[in-house]
C-alpha cells in the first residue's frame, strides 16, 4: 500500500506533467463528491455541493488542520490526525482522496486505523484536479 502512495506521490510531482485541469476537477467533484460534501465559504455561501452532511466542508483545505471542521464528527483516526496537527496539502489530499484507509495506515504508522470515507477516487490526475478545484473555490 505505502508503495502505491509514493507512486502516486512521485507522479504529482513530476508536473507539468501532471498539470492539474479545473474544469475536469469541477465535473469530477460534481460526479464523486457531492453527495456527500459541501464547499461552503465563511459566509455561509455554497460555492459546490449541496447541503451534503455526510463529509465536511471542503473550503480552504491547504494548510488546514485535518479534522478540524467543528460540526463535523470524524473517525478516531481522523481525530489523531488533528491532535498531530497535520495539514491539508496537495499531496496530501490526493493520497488521501486515493485510498483514505490506506493513507492512514501509512500516516499513522498503524494498520489498524481506519477511514470513514469508503469511496476513493482512483486516478492521480482526477484526485489532483479535484484538489485544483476546491483551490480555486477557496480563493473565492
Amino acid at each position: 500500500m505505502k508503495r502505491a502512495v509514493i507512486a502516486a506521490l512521485a507522479a504529482l510531482a513530476a508536473a507539468p506533467a501532471l498539470a492539474q485541469d479545473i474544469a475536469n476537477g469541477e465535473t469530477q467533484f460534481s460526479r464523486q463528491c457531492v453527495a456527500c460534501h459541501v464547499v461552503r465559504d465563511p459566509g455561509g455561501a455554497v460555492l459546490a455541493g449541496r447541503t451534503a452532511r455526510t463529509g465536511p466542508n471542503l473550503h480552504g483545505l491547504e494548510g488546514r488542520v485535518i479534522g478540524d471542521v467543528e460540526e463535523f464528527r470524524y473517525g478516531e483516526a481522523m481525530d489523531r490526525m488533528r491532535e498531530r496537527g497535520v495539514t491539508w496539502t496537495a499531496e496530501r489530499f490526493t493520497g488521501y482522496l486515493q485510498d483514505p484507509t490506506g493513507w492512514l495506515r501509512d500516516e499513522l504508522d498503524d494498520r489498524r486505523a481506519r477511514g470513514k470515507m469508503a469511496y476513493r477516487v482512483r486516478d492521480a490526475q482526477t484526485a489532483a484536479d479535484i484538489w485544483a478545484y476546491l483551490q480555486s473555490l477557496s480563493a473565492r
